[in-house]
């Protein structure tokens, strides 16, 4: 081509040759916008690969906490019984370890486990506790009144206590625990339960001495827990800032998708184990009182933060995962699903959950705010939740890999739409659109 041009200029002159300099460069140019055109229409989306199961769902996932301060009214029994938690703790916070538990206590907890029809787990006194008190709540509780409660909690957030080591802690826990066995030895021992625990440097809590909590507990009794387990509540940061914002709970969701990840690693140098199951036994947006707010735990945006973390967590296979609280009254804070005779906005987050697969499949978004989740569930279906965490509409080209079929029920959660079937109108022609701050189901048969 240049030969053939260089000929011909030698006929025509140097005119010529300007001319077809300037043709050449006009055709890379359409050529390198034609390009650019070709690569901007990749535009971001998002991936669900039916075939890549990367965890199970366990049954205990969706569990919240419960206390002698709670009170499910009988307006809310059916509210209480549909909400599709199937694990409680009880009773939950702080309360345990500054009261000695009643038998009339385990009783009430009991009743209200067969309104629910939850999985009953019970926490016995640390602070000012006994081994012959925790033993004679067990003899209670599975042997003279037969309850068979399996799942068992030493304290509540020991590094919160007064003038507390982590080096007096163990040697307690150890005591209370191997009386506990010899009452009955199928019980399932869940510790330590240390508070705003995500596994970074900078949150996880020391004792006055510098000993890492966590690690002083694995590395003492990790022999002897069941199933390792921690709280966090990302907010307040401060109380100066009681309440956070909607960019802060927006901003706050990819936190949740490392935790147990790190979880996992420490056990792993402290014990040498990796056969021990992790749950996250108290966790919401605020360990704070926050009500009211535009991002307090009873809030919408709570609600659509909610559904992202979990998603991110079921992703990592807890054994347990407990939303604080399952029902708290308005002048007590604005924690529980349930209200005082109403339910709170994260309650439908459960009923969109619930219609959840058992057999959770690789998803990846790359839109900024728009998230994706999947599983399998037992009928063959596959069933999908997207997020929304931005203000606005967001949509991306959606790819599903491994799965033939098309959306047989869409359900939304927005702020005037609590959970309920729609029409599809989300996933169209492979395109995948959410309103602003909303949570959909799609199950595709």
């Amino acid at each position: 081509m240049l030969r053939r041009i260089l000929i011909e200029t030698s006929f025509f002159g140097f005119g010529a040759l300007a001319m077809v300099t300037l043709s050449l460069a006009i055709t890379v140019l359409t050529y390198s916008l034609t390009l650019g055109a070709v690569v901007s229409a990749q535009e971001p989306g998002l991936t669900v690969d039916a075939e890549d199961i990367i965890a199970q769902v366990h049954p205990y996932a969706f569990g919240a906490n419960f206390g002698p301060l709670s009170v499910v009214t009988i307006d809310l029994f059916d509210a209480a019984a549909d909400s599709g938690i199937t694990f409680l703790r009880f009773p939950g916070g702080r309360w345990g370890d500054l009261n000695d538990l009643q038998h009339f206590h385990i009783d009430t907890f009991m009743s209200t486990i067969s309104i629910v029809g939850a999985e009953p787990s019970i926490h016995v006194r640390l602070e000012n506790g006994t081994p012959e008190a925790a033993a004679e709540l067990v003899h209670y509780t599975n042997i003279e009144k037969e309850y068979g409660v399996r799942y068992w909690y030493i304290g509540n957030e020991p590094n919160l206590f007064d003038d507390y080591t982590v080096a007096e802690y163990v040697v307690q826990w150890r005591a209370i625990a191997e009386a506990m066995l010899e009452v009955d030895p199928d019980i399932i021992l869940i510790g330590p339960e240390v508070s705003q625990w995500n596994g970074t440097p900078q949150v996880d809590p020391v004792d006055a001495e510098g000993v890492d909590w966590l690690r002083g507990f694995l590395q003492a009794n990790g022999d002897m827990v069941d199933i390792v387990a921690v709280h966090r509540y990302p907010f307040p940061r401060s109380m100066a800032n009681p309440v956070s914002t909607v960019e802060e709970l927006r901003e706050n969701t990819p936190e949740w998708g490392n935790t147990l990840e790190n979880l996992r690693q420490v056990i792993l140098e402290e014990t040498g184990r990796t056969d021990l199951p992790v749950a996250i036994t108290e966790a919401n947006s605020h360990w704070s009182s926050a009500s009211q707010g535009e991002a307090s735990p009873d809030s919408h945006y709570n609600a659509v933060w909610w559904a992202d973390s979990f998603g991110r967590l079921l992703q990592d296979e807890p054994e347990i995962i407990g939303y604080f609280d399952f029902q708290s009254l308005p002048s007590r804070g604005g924690w529980g699903l349930l209200a005082r005779n109403d339910v709170r906005p994260t309650y439908y987050t459960y009923q969109l959950y619930k219609q959840f697969g058992t057999q959770v499949v690789a998803t990846a978004s790359d839109v900024d705010y728009l998230t994706i989740y999947g599983a399998l569930r037992d009928d063959g279906a596959l069933t999908l939740i997207a997020v929304n965490r931005a203000d606005d509409e967001l949509s991306g080209p959606l790819t599903i890999n491994g799965f033939s079929g098309e959306v047989s029920e869409a359900h939304i959660l927005t702020e005037s739409v609590l959970a309920e079937p729609v029409d599809n109108t989300f996933l169209v022609d492979g395109v995948l659109t959410l309103p602003g701050r909303s949570v959909v189901l799609l199950v595709l048969e």
